[in-house]
């Protein structure tokens, strides 16, 4: 029986010592078969200095527990006897359960962690070959690796080897490993083995010598007959055969589940085909597939092919082939859009519960190291066969040596790779499981990070460290393709090493800069000299190049980004506003490279960037205050012509927004992520378009009439908003459609108002339309009765006369867009109590009235459609575009509209919804022609956006329909799939037309 005070104080050396369960411990230490050990001062210094003491001491007493009577007094000795062993033994013990357990299983193994006491002993494959020599099956092979595996783990844990080397040796333990699943199996099956050469390929970590504790081991295999089968008929094929027998059946061995466990599972899913293909070909089979078939992510995995088990010089002579496919790989017709697909598939593969888990595959993660670092070798290895490294480090180290990637980079990069392959190596031994997520549990954290050596708040301290160095992997990651990019412009102090011309050409040309030569120039303007200005160029312009390369257009952003710097390379505020707003420069960098229109309208005022770093920079202003600014300034104008030039320039700064707003919004960035619902974008920039629009007019209208009349018109004046003006549907390219419409004031002639009306009309459209840096706003009023014919103003009683003797079916269906937009508001309110019965007749539409427009409809299909056109791709006119939809909605607006109040609207998609809601449109059907609206209207904002025209059929260069097919959510090399996309929503919905519009009444 213990003595109480005793127990107190062995309850207070436990907590000092690390121990979380002091309580539990004591117990332990109160075995019987611990009794030698039990108050040890140097087994709980030993213990106290583990990852987890707890877990330490519970695998120590299963230790003792299992060991034969005869050698429990021989292992007891040796522990307190022999430091080096009993540090490693119980740095095992508390790092891992896994191997606590196989000591457990197998308790006279603690005798492999005496034989390597020496710290300068680094096993190679020869010595752990020796280690599963006595292997001769699956089972015994399992056991053996174990042993072997406990070493590593000992010298890891302890720091005899650093976490470079604890991965070159768990590569060099596969290699051994699967050399002797290898005998295993050709000594099971003789005759195959007498029939072919096999080689083994190492792939992945495995290849690059950098492998984890518990990992996949990626192999291909090769095969020849041998020497004496392949004369014979048929001997190729016989001997192909044998070889897959003893692949397959090496795979089992590493593969399967035995009583202890498995090893690894061997994955062959890198070869030709992947798993659709041969398991093993010759060598001439794979060359002939990666000659015609490999896509660039297969020469970036072959990076690393290593020959490492089987017939050792087919395995050379595999290498030796494929390698000068490597490193031709950059000059590949597809590799920059292979690059950035490889890219956005790192991240958006993770499942959104994980990615601030994912130590491998997440944003600051290792897969960005050894990206960056491939892609960089990938590039400059064509012409430096230094660079010709499988390994992560050692590439990087040469990258730095070679200046194509800045030393103090090399080192950050270097020490935070360490880190997070050190947290990958610790969280993967406690159990021996395959993974790449922190964990989440406290108990868990604390041990890991007691395991990298912070022992004062270990969860705290490990939280902190990780993030430091994630974030240092993101920062570098951007930067290491590009800041050396900048060394090779700009002046450097003597001695430093930069990229050639030739060099730094190559790479801009890999991120797809098609005039690199060009780009190397505003770099050069952009970054050189000893000026601040350039200093900060020189900050800002890695990140840039990336954001720029990750665009269809990179060429094009960067000349951007050289003009508007141009612009404002004297405006104090322009570059601290980039360098100091992460979301401006990003913001920018998008909005430059993404098409025409919005670099065109900012670089007619510079100024506008500061909307990019504000965060309600890009919120749309509401009309109520546009037509507040825009009257303000034409109140300070000294003449009409100035008035309407401040209301255009307050136009064009707002279309800037709205286009900055919609591109960032499609494309998403680091701090705003995209638009997940297309049809909100549609409707903020019909809606901002709209409203920017009516205060230009209302602009335009005041000082029309104040240039001529003073504060009062003769007569009443009123803009009526028609077409997609109307339907606040307005896109960037719209013109506005409109009718105008004036009551004479009390006691003004009809002449005298009709020809001040008139007048006002003229000036109006003139103003709007005068030569300017700004764009100009067409005014179209060709809806008005009698079309071009008619006069271009009416009187309210004018329109009633004419609505009610001529007015024709397609005229009521073009009024149901009408709505004031500026002028006589009670005029404008007026105007619609006129012509409400008209677009929504009482009792619905007659059948004549319905095949009128059908005809009509009918008509303009066959007439207007552009000479050439492909009718299933054009936007407007085309199967299933905006025309089908909204001819279709209008119909059911006409029909129902006096019944439902829902319908009584101008909006589309608004009036769809209504129909659905009164159950005159099916769920799916409304869902179908909705999405086809919104992609119809979304492709005409793309063309305007990126060819700054309007347009309504995709591009046919191939840049501006890569920029189409950006903005439209659809990454690099994927145009075919958005066309087909395209072509299979309109045709959807165009059968959803046939049936409601063509149909029944």
């Amino acid at each position: 029986m213990t003595v109480p005070g005793r127990r107190s104080s062995t309850f207070s050396r436990l907590l000092r010592h690390g121990f979380t369960d002091p309580s539990g411990a004591e117990r332990l230490l109160d075995v019987p078969e611990l009794s030698a050990l039990r108050g040890d001062d140097v087994l709980l210094d030993a213990l106290g200095a583990t990852a987890d003491p707890d877990l330490a001491l519970r695998g120590l007493v299963r230790l003792v527990e299992a060991q034969p009577e005869t050698e429990r007094q021989t292992f007891t000795t040796t522990l307190l006897a022999a430091k080096p062993f009993r540090d490693r033994l119980l740095g095992v013990l508390g790092a891992s359960e896994a191997l606590a357990d196989h000591l457990a299983k197998h308790p006279r193994d603690w005798e492999s962690l005496v034989t390597y006491e020496a710290a300068d002993l680094h096993p190679g494959v020869a010595e752990f070959e020796r280690g599963l020599a006595e292997a001769v099956d699956a089972v015994s092979l399992r056991v053996a690796y174990r042993r072997c595996l406990l070493a590593i783990a000992a010298r890891d844990v302890c720091g005899t080897i650093d976490v470079a080397e604890t991965a070159a040796e768990l590569a060099d333990l596969a290699t051994a490993t699967l050399r002797a699943a290898l005998a295993i199996a050709r000594t099971a099956a003789p005759a195959d083995a007498a029939m072919c050469r096999l080689a083994v390929i190492a792939m992945g970590k495995c290849g690059g010598h950098e492998l984890n504790y518990v990992s996949d081991v990626d192999v291909i295999f090769v095969a020849e007959p041998a020497h004496e089968v392949g004369d014979r008929e048929g001997g190729e094929a016989k001997a192909l055969q044998a070889a897959t027998r003893l692949a397959s059946h090496l795979m089992r061995i590493c593969s399967e589940t035995t009583v202890e466990g498995t090893i690894w599972p061997v994955d062959a899913n890198l070869r030709p085909e992947g798993r659709n293909g041969p398991l093993v070909r010759t060598l001439s089979s794979h060359l002939a597939y990666y000659q015609r078939w490999a896509k660039t992510w297969e020469f970036q995995a072959l990076l690393k092919a290593r020959a490492v088990a089987g017939d050792p010089e087919l395995g050379a002579e595999y290498i030796d082939a494929v390698s000068p496919l490597v490193w031709q790989a950059a000059e590949r017709e597809n590799f920059v859009p292979d690059v950035q697909k490889m890219r956005r598939r790192v991240v958006d593969n993770i499942p959104a519960a994980q990615i601030d888990r994912e130590l491998k595959l997440g944003p600051g993660g290792l897969r960005d190291v050894e990206f960056a670092v491939q892609l960089l070798q990938l590039v400059h290895g064509r012409s430096d066969a230094g660079l010709h490294s499988g390994t992560t480090l050692d590439a990087l180290a040469a990258l730095a040596a070679g200046g194509y990637v800045g030393r103090a980079d090399a080192a950050q990069l270097d020490e935070a790779y360490r880190f997070l392959r050190a947290m990958e190596h610790r969280i993967q031994l406690y159990r021996l499981r395959r993974t790449h997520l922190v964990p989440e549990d406290e108990a868990d954290l604390r041990r890991l990070g007691r395991s990298l050596g912070l022992r004062t708040d270990p969860v705290a301290d490990l939280n902190k460290e990780w993030k430091r160095h994630a974030a240092v992997v993101r920062r570098l990651h951007e930067k290491l393709f590009y800041r050396p990019l900048l060394d090779a412009v700009a002046q450097l102090a003597p001695g430093e090493i930069r990229l050639s011309p030739k060099a730094a050409g190559q790479r801009l040309e890999a991120l797809g800069y098609e005039d690199p030569a060009a780009a190397l120039r505003h770099l050069e303007a952009l970054a050189s000299g000893v000026s601040r200005k350039a200093a900060i160029q020189r900050t800002l312009l890695p990140v840039l190049l990336g954001w720029f390369a990750d665009s269809a257009d990179p060429d094009a952003g960067l000349l951007g980004f050289r003009k508007v710097s141009d612009a404002l390379g004297k405006t104090p505020w322009y570059l601290r506003l980039l360098r100091d707003e992460g979301a401006a420069a990003e913001n920018l960098a998008r909005v430059l490279s993404a098409g025409r229109l919005a670099p065109d309208l900012l670089l007619r005022a510079p100024e506008a960037v500061a909307l990019l770093g504000d965060p309600e920079g890009l919120r749309p202003r509401g009309r109520d205050h546009l037509e507040q600014e825009v009257l303000a300034a034409v109140g300070r104008a000294s003449d009409a012509e100035q008035a309407v030039a401040a209301a255009r320039g307050v136009r064009r700064r707002e279309l800037f927004r709205t286009a900055a707003a919609d591109l960032i919004g499609s494309y998403g960035t680091e701090d705003s992520p995209r638009e997940p619902d297309p049809g909100a974008l549609v409707d903020r920039v019909g809606e901002a378009v709209t409203d920017l629009n009516a205060a230009t007019i209302a602009g335009a209208l005041r000082a029309a009439v104040r240039a001529e009349w003073g504060d009062e018109l003769p007569t009443r004046f009123a803009v009526i908003g028609m077409g997609r003006f109307g339907g606040h549907e307005l896109g960037y390219g719209s013109d506005a459609d409109v009718l105008f419409v004036h009551e004479p004031r009390e006691g003004v002639d009809e002449q005298d108002a009709a020809r001040a009306a008139n007048k006002v009309v003229a000036e109006m459209r003139r103003l709007l339309q005068l030569p300017t840096a700004d764009p100009p706003l067409l005014i179209d009023a060709d809806l008005r009765p009698e079309g071009k014919s008619g006069p271009l103003v009416r009187t309210l009683k004018s329109y009633a006369a004419y609505y009610h003797r001529w007015s024709l079916v397609w005229e009521s269906q073009a009024l149901l867009r009408a709505e004031p937009i500026a002028g006589d508001r009670e005029l404008g309110d007026r105007f619609i109590e006129l012509v409400d019965p008209l677009r929504y007749p009482a009792e619905g539409l007659g059948e004549d009235a319905v095949r009128e427009i059908r005809r009509l409809k009918a008509r303009m299909e066959s007439e207007r459609l552009p000479r050439g056109a492909d009718p299933t791709l054009h936007a407007k006119l085309g199967r299933g575009g905006l025309s089908d939809v909204e001819w279709t909605v209008q119909l059911l607006q006409m029909q129902h509209g006096w019944v439902e109040p829902g319908l009584r609207t101008t909006r589309t998609r608004e009036a769809l919804r209504a129909a659905h809601a009164a159950g005159l449109i099916p769920t799916e059907e409304a869902q179908t022609l909705d999405e086809a609206w919104v992609l119809a209207t979304r492709v005409r904002n793309a063309v305007m956006l990126v060819r700054g025209r309007p347009g309504d059929t995709f591009p046919s260069d191939p840049r501006e329909l890569a920029a189409v097919g950006r903005y439209l959510g659809y990454e690099a090399g994927h145009v075919g799939e958005m066309v087909d996309d395209y072509r299979r929503i309109t045709r959807r919905a165009r059968a959803v037309v046939d049936e409601l519009f063509y149909g029944a009444l």
